[in-house]
């Protein structure tokens, strides 16, 4: 006699009603049927009474507006558990603060334990000077000290941290205790040396923040000078589904290690224990803005006589395109400045003479950042097919006049982040935090794109939303051309928001009227023009709860 099969569990039906569905199979959407991890149908109040049965999980949206999930199109898992978890330092306005917010965390710490901090921004000091090595290690009493600028591409660093990364960042830490290039990488892995269950106790933080502002996805940006190999093993197991752990975002794994030619890149994929999108993300090109690292044409209008490093020639970045193209893969850099970004432009152009254009193209490539592109630099990446992942709450940040770019910049911040340009010249684009850089905030992110400080470079409410959405499934070339949208056969991966008003939101305020029109059936979205963000309600994913607010009942 045999064991008969077991009955595999019935699938799970839930009805959303009494809300607002953002689709476009139908713009006056009120509720929606999902069955399992499927959207089974979208449709009218009406409807939903006639197919609701007692089969069927309801859920009251009580008028809340139910939308795609974001999909985070840069993060960096790990750094921002440990952000979300240390010394904020995004509101001190002076070294003296800084080093009086160092040893208040000091007095609460072990002994031999590293006080790590986050978000020091000497821009917003009225005096810049930043605190020694020494300063920092009596502030400390003796621990050490990893306190990460707010662009995360330099810290500061007392002397016995400097002392346990070794020569490079002793090297580095001059009068100031700030480190860079070399010296900052040997400095933020020595910090960083932790067993495997805190950092993955960290990477959980990160998702369940992620989780609570409504995000479905998140592309981790992986490489060997920001956690290595065991912190994007970590982030790739959360995929491993729910038996592994919690239901979490999906997590879209890039790792930025640079290959020489395509039988390395096989031998890189082959030594990484778990499958990548691509060899892409961080891997620099340059560095920030904020650190003076980002490479430019011409000198930092505040520090005549510097523009920046290049982390690579011309020729290793176009040996790691054509490598990449020729496997079919992602490739892609970290690239800001404006000679950073000749340097990428010139590798495309090399990478096609070798392989072709069409399987440059082929490839789907991905720049992160791109902040200085002017119109020349932006026909090329249309040209190539290159996804630029941008950031927008950089240009809120530091895009205002007087604001960073401006002290480091002068005339030419007004060019920078040219959303617009993009879109108008068919470049695609996606957007993402580059957390712990900026928070996971997306409706903070949304806005900043309707409120660019250039009003030639806004875009509408719904190209930011589709940014942030969809765009972020096809940058990453996701294996169901439907992620992102919410209509009948997609997946079910969405966030049900408290918004105050839905509308529909333009750049440019004398758009033709038809836009704005119900009949012109256009999605609606919340108002962005509140000053205030819309209210997670709850994160679902392929169908599975990734976090709800107690307010939401059943």
């Amino acid at each position: 006699m045999t064991d008969s099969p077991a009955t595999p569990a019935p699938r799970k039906i839930t009805l959303y009603r009494n809300g607002s569905v953002y689709t476009a199979a139908d713009p006056f959407a009120t509720a929606m049927l999902v069955d399992g991890d499927t959207v089974a149908w979208v449709g009218s109040e009406h409807a939903a009474t006639s197919i609701a049965d007692s089969s069927m999980d309801v859920v009251d949206l009580q008028g809340a507006l139910l939308a795609p999930g974001f999909v985070d199109s840069h993060v960096h898992l790990t750094e921002t558990g440990i952000a979300l978890g240390s010394l904020q330092l995004g509101g001190v306005r002076s070294g003296a603060e800084l080093l009086d917010a160092v040893a208040g965390a000091a007095a609460g710490a072990g002994p031999g334990s590293t006080v790590l901090g986050h978000g020091w921004d000497e821009t917003l000091w009225a005096d810049p000077a930043l605190p020694s090595p020494a300063e920092l290690e009596r502030a400390a009493a003796g621990r050490k000290v990893y306190l990460s600028r707010v662009d995360a591409h330099s810290a500061l660093v007392s002397s016995s941290l400097a002392a346990a990364a070794g020569s490079a960042a002793l090297a580095g830490s001059g009068v100031d205790g700030q480190v860079k290039h070399a010296a900052h990488t040997a400095a933020r892995l020595a910090a960083r040396e932790l067993p495997a269950a805190a950092l993955r106790g960290y990477q959980q933080q990160a998702l369940a923040e992620a989780a609570a502002n409504g995000y479905v996805a998140l592309a981790e940006m992986a490489a060997p000078h920001i956690g290595g190999i065991e912190d994007l093993r970590l982030a790739a197991a959360w995929n491993a589904g729910p038996d592994a752990g919690p239901s979490v975002p999906e997590i879209l794994p890039y790792w930025g290690q640079l290959a020489g030619s395509e039988e390395h890149a096989r031998s890189i994929l082959a030594g990484l224990g778990v499958s990548v999108l691509g060899l892409a993300g961080d891997l620099n090109i340059d560095g920030s803005i904020g650190s003076r690292t980002a490479a430019l044409r011409a000198d930092y209008s505040d520090t005549p006589g510097e523009r920046g490093s290049l982390y690579l020639s011309v020729a290793e970045a176009a040996a790691h395109l054509a490598a990449c193209s020729l496997l079919g893969i992602q490739a892609g850099f970290h690239v800001i400045g404006d000679a950073g970004l000749d340097a990428a432009l010139d590798a495309l152009d090399q990478a096609a003479a070798e392989v072709g254009e069409q399987r440059l193209r082929a490839a789907g490539h991905r720049f992160e950042h791109v902040e200085i592109a002017g119109p020349d630099a932006i026909s090329r990446l249309a040209k190539y097919s290159v996804t630029v992942s941008a950031q927008p709450v950089f240009d809120a940040l530091w895009g205002a006049a007087g604001g960073l770019y401006e002290q480091r910049l002068g005339v030419r911040h007004q060019a920078m982040n040219p959303f617009g340009s993009y879109y108008a010249a068919g470049v695609p684009i996606c957007f993402g935090s580059d957390s712990p850089v900026t928070p996971l905030r997306p409706w903070s992110s949304v806005r900043a794109c309707l409120e660019h400080n250039n009003p030639a470079e806004q875009i509408s409410a719904r190209a930011a939303f589709l940014g942030h959405t969809r765009a972020g499934w096809r940058a990453a070339r996701h294996r169901n051309p439907m992620a992102g949208q919410l209509v009948p056969g997609a997946p079910a991966s969405f966030a049900v928001w408290e918004v105050e008003e839905l509308m529909v939101q333009v750049a440019d305020g004398r758009v033709q009227s038809w836009s704005t029109d119900p009949r012109a059936r256009t999605p609606l979205l919340p108002a962005m023009d509140t000053g205030t963000d819309p209210a997670c309600l709850l994160t679902v994913r392929d169908g599975r709860e990734l976090f709800r607010h107690g307010s939401l009942g059943s």
